[in-house]
């Protein structure tokens, strides 16, 4: 723990000492967070890099066949497949001997990343703070700052799940002091752990299964991996797989660089789009559903495909009915129903406001919604 401290403390200092000046506070995240990715990416790499870079060079016009080669060569020391690589010859070590043209070797180290990799920096818009760093003659000492002996993120180190710990508490540093829809994205801890002691009641014995659990506003990932450590500390014979759906671009990257970190199958976080007009996991049902939805959004946005499911009844997700435009909520909660299985049981934990429970008089969208769940 003490080592998981010093890391995710000298990463928040890089903050203060590279960026002020060039960046206000609550923009920080913007550049330490895809940085912290690349550097465990990068440092993860490591052990597999030479065979990699020398398989891309014999094979790099069999465009067809390329990624499955690559990643079959991507591994750890123990032999087990990454699910990523990148094929450059640079690394944060190599980027730092060739000041004059770091800033076009770096964005050939980014653009050389496999597909999922190169999704979350995309989001990132991590390219953007690239050149904003080189114009400020801060890229050179950023990435030496990351490439510092006591910025040692490789797996011999810290642990997929203790990087993941670290990737949490710097992004819940940076949601407190950016203050910006604070909460949005950050649902607290304790309150985390009480949707999910509700939503796994009675099922701690239940063994050698596979359990689906879903977060259709999915922010961070943080619910997701939340309840995957409860029950997974409670019923080590169950096995739990992972999914999400997020909006925000810049959220959606940060969710999926996560999983990736943690070992999870991070393609199965979807974004960034939204979940009530554009549902990227259509055809899948789940076991456990836990989400936050956002408070009082308007669903403009989404007026026009959510109108067309409510014509479908119940063959869409609305057949209830709608809520009034500025608030969402009960949408959120209708689509969950529909996630779950038919034939077996599944549970859903939703935290809302106080609006879904009283919003609408009787004959009101919000109040034959709430019937139609009781029925």
């Amino acid at each position: 723990m003490t080592n998981i401290n010093e890391i995710s403390g000298f990463i928040w200092s890089i903050s203060d000492s590279v960026l002020r000046g060039a960046y206000k506070r609550n923009e920080y995240q913007k550049v330490i967070l895809p940085f912290t990715v690349l550097k465990r990416f990068d440092s993860v790499l490591e052990y597999s890099k030479k065979d990699v870079v020398d398989t891309y060079e014999s094979n790099k016009d069999k465009t067809e066949f390329l990624e499955p080669i690559l990643l079959s060569k991507a591994v750890d020391e123990h032999g087990q497949k990454l699910g990523f690589y990148n094929y450059s010859r640079f690394d944060f070590e190599t980027l730092l001997q060739d000041p004059d043209n770091i800033e076009e070797n770096i964005k050939y180290y980014i653009n050389s990343f496999s597909n999922n990799v190169a999704d979350i920096l995309e989001n990132f818009g991590i390219e953007k703070q690239i050149a904003k760093l080189s114009k400020s003659n801060l890229l050179y000492l950023l990435i030496k700052k990351f490439n510092e002996t006591s910025m040692d993120l490789s797996p011999k180190h810290i642990s997929n799940h203790d990087m993941g710990t670290i990737f949490e508490e710097l992004i819940r540093k940076f949601s407190e002091t950016s203050n910006e829809e604070a909460g949005e994205h950050f649902t607290p801890r304790d309150v985390v752990k009480l949707m999910t002691e509700l939503l796994f009641v009675g099922e701690e014995k239940t063994s050698g299964s596979i359990k689906l659990v879903y977060d259709p506003a999915c922010g961070t990932g943080g619910m997701l991996t939340s309840c995957k450590e409860f029950i997974t500390k409670n019923n080590p014979k169950m096995d739990v797989v992972l999914y999400g759906q997020e909006i925000n671009d810049e959220i959606y990257a940060i969710c999926k660089a996560d999983m990736l970190m943690k070992g999870e199958d991070a393609e199965n976080i979807k974004g960034p789009y939204s979940t009530l007009s554009n549902d990227k996991l259509k055809d899948d049902k789940f076991d456990y559903m836990i989400s936050n939805p956002p408070y009082g959004r308007d669903w403009e946005q989404d007026k026009e495909i959510v109108d067309a499911e409510v014509e479908q009844g119940f063959e869409g997700r609305f057949g209830a009915g709608v809520p009034r435009k500025s608030d969402g909520q009960l949408l959120f909660v209708q689509h969950m129903i529909s996630k779950m299985k038919t034939n077996e049981k599944s549970r859903i934990a939703v935290i809302t406001n106080g609006s879904p429970l009283f919003t609408g008089d009787a004959g009101s969208g919000e109040s034959n919604i709430r019937k139609w769940i009781f029925e």
